[in-house]
């Protein structure tokens, strides 16, 4: 799969690093192993952080700021990674979805970085363009139905947007049947060395948990 970073995005964030992981995977309904590794995260960030101090983590506060400059506000329309914390931060447990959801949602929390994970084979076309929401821009949010996504950045396909930092799109979510995983890591931080452990993290995590060799990975700017 292809990634391009459009002149809009480089514009708000002209160091953005993002990493592209491609896997053939097997999905489970749930881990218990998977589920004891997301709990010991959960009890880390209560001991460490607060709902107020998580915002000044580099990758959330990076993403804040980018919302911002794209016009939408990051407390009403909250980067995924930061609304994970945050939940765990007030004693409630992640919604427990598929063992491909709870390992991306835990290789969230543990970077701070908003990460999309897709069915590949939903996907029109083989490039994917980050630009940023339009007005009136048609987009049903996974759980959320239609949301209003101007604004924000967005990956796009041939078809239309599939991704935002704040949720993925209904049309190319993650379900038991999907094999070919797509994982896109957004640092709008621009650290590289960081989005590369947050890519090397998730090769380990579904090769323990998703019977996977661990796919391949690249960055793009």
């Amino acid at each position: 799969m292809k990634v391009i970073v459009s002149d809009e995005i480089e514009s708000v964030c002209p160091g953005f690093v993002g990493a592209c992981l491609e896997a053939n995977v097997v999905n489970s309904q749930y881990c218990e192993e998977l589920w004891k590794e997301i709990e010991a995260m959960s009890e880390h960030y209560r001991e460490t952080l607060t709902t107020e101090s998580l915002k000044q983590i580099p990758s959330i506060e990076a993403t804040r700021r980018v919302y911002r400059a794209c016009g939408k506000d990051p407390s009403r329309y909250r980067p995924a990674s930061e609304a994970l914390i945050r939940r765990m931060l007030k004693g409630k447990k992640l919604y427990q979805i598929d063992t491909l959801v709870d390992l991306i949602n835990l290789a969230s929390i543990a970077y701070g970085y908003s990460i999309g994970g897709f069915d590949a084979d939903k996907f029109q076309g083989d490039t994917l363009t980050l630009g940023v929401g339009k007005s009136g821009e048609p987009y049903e949010g996974i759980g959320r139905g239609l949301i209003n996504i101007e604004g924000l950045p967005v990956y796009r396909d041939s078809k239309g947007g599939v991704g935002t930092p704040t949720s993925d799109n209904e049309r190319t979510k993650i379900g038991l049947g999907t094999t070919h995983l797509v994982v896109l890591i957004n640092g709008y931080d621009g650290d590289e060395k960081r989005v590369r452990e947050n890519a090397e993290y998730i090769q380990q995590l579904i090769r323990k948990y998703c019977q996977s060799d661990g796919g391949t990975y690249y960055i793009y700017k």
